[in-house]
């Protein structure tokens, strides 16, 4: 007697012999509704989330203070700097100090608020994970 053979049709998969694999576990939603809310992409890289921890922890930080902490470059700082000034999270103001140009950084209102939700979200992965 000949051996069955199931045809499959083009384009679909056989099913597999072996176990379901389990689910991946989603990263918890917050309680603000928005699930990008809580990771901003845009504090996420490391000298970022650096300079806004930092005036989060200080009334303000001249350049060269935020440039010893971070070791990094002029520009590179610069750089940073900019793109959280330009989202409104910092606020710069620039001065003369012995005919040297002065760069005082401080955090606002704005970037407290998206710290604090940053925060809140890598805490919320750090307790899924630990309890997983």
């Amino acid at each position: 007697m000949p051996a069955k053979v199931s045809a499959v049709k083009r384009g679909e998969a056989a099913a597999p012999a072996l176990a379901k694999a389990p689910k991946p576990v989603a990263v918890p939603r917050l309680a603000h509704g928005n699930d990008d809310a809580g990771f901003d992409r845009l504090i996420y890289e490391r000298v970022r989330l650096g300079i806004m921890s930092a005036l989060a922890m200080n009334e303000q930080l001249a350049f060269n203070e935020l440039k010893s902490l971070f070791d990094v470059s002029d520009g590179n700082l610069s750089a940073h700097a900019r793109k959280l000034e330009e989202a409104g999270y910092v606020v710069c103001t620039k001065s003369f100090e012995a005919r040297r140009p002065k760069s005082v950084y401080r955090i606002t209102q704005v970037g407290k608020k998206a710290l604090l939700r940053y925060l809140e979200h890598i805490e919320a992965v750090i307790k899924a994970t630990r309890c997983s």
